[in-house]
């Protein structure tokens, strides 16, 4: 009976560094990487266009497909990233969801730069803030499989580092560490974001 093959999923909210980050651990691991995102545009696995925020919907049930028959299809390591592909990947399938976290204020500055408009940058910043990708990757494939992994002015190699160590269970995976609220109530900022999410 063949082993079911696992893969490591990088998720995160847009502007985390996902794409980077996961093509760099690839690297590193010797590892096919594939990006949910480029997939779904590239092969048209999608169901509508969502004109108000300028984005693709998904087909996740031919996503999820086409991602089952790919972890069959390809040998060694395989790293998957996109911020919905806890969505697409079966739990039986996960390896480790390294979930990127940026600094509310870095993140806006990544957002802007992208030319991204200011609905959408507070509407990331929200998902964000409130944690959202993070509570996905715990409630789809469980917290002992999900570790949060904090970019805020660091390199990516730095970051790398820490993956790596998480991967080689030389340093812990924890979930549910860092809370950007709570960051934001003690610098007196809480009330002006909640404001511009709202």
């Amino acid at each position: 009976m063949n082993k079911i093959k696992t893969a490591i999923l990088v998720t995160g909210t847009p502007g985390v560094g996902k794409t980077t980050v996961a093509n760099k651990l690839a690297s590193r691991l010797d590892a096919a990487c594939i990006c949910i995102t480029e997939m779904v545009k590239n092969e048209k696995l999608i169901t509508a266009t969502d004109e108000q925020r300028q984005t693709l919907v998904a087909d996740t049930k031919k996503l999820t497909k086409r991602v089952q028959d790919m972890l069959m299809e390809l040998e060694g390591n395989i790293i998957l990233e996109g911020h919905y592909v806890v969505d697409v990947v079966p739990k039986e399938h996960v390896n480790t969801v390294v979930v990127l976290r940026r600094d509310p204020h870095e993140l806006k500055e990544v957002l802007e730069k992208r030319g991204y408009s200011e609905k959408k940058v507070w509407e990331n910043i929200a998902a964000e803030v409130l944690d959202v990708c993070l509570w996905d990757a715990i409630s789809t494939c469980g917290v002992e499989n999900v570790c949060e992994i904090d970019v805020s002015n660091k390199t990516v190699e730095t970051v790398i580092e820490e993956i790596v160590l998480v991967l080689e269970r030389k340093q812990e995976c924890t979930s549910g560490t860092i809370d950007w609220l709570g960051k934001l109530e003690i610098t007196g900022e809480l009330d002006e974001f909640l404001k511009k999410i709202g």
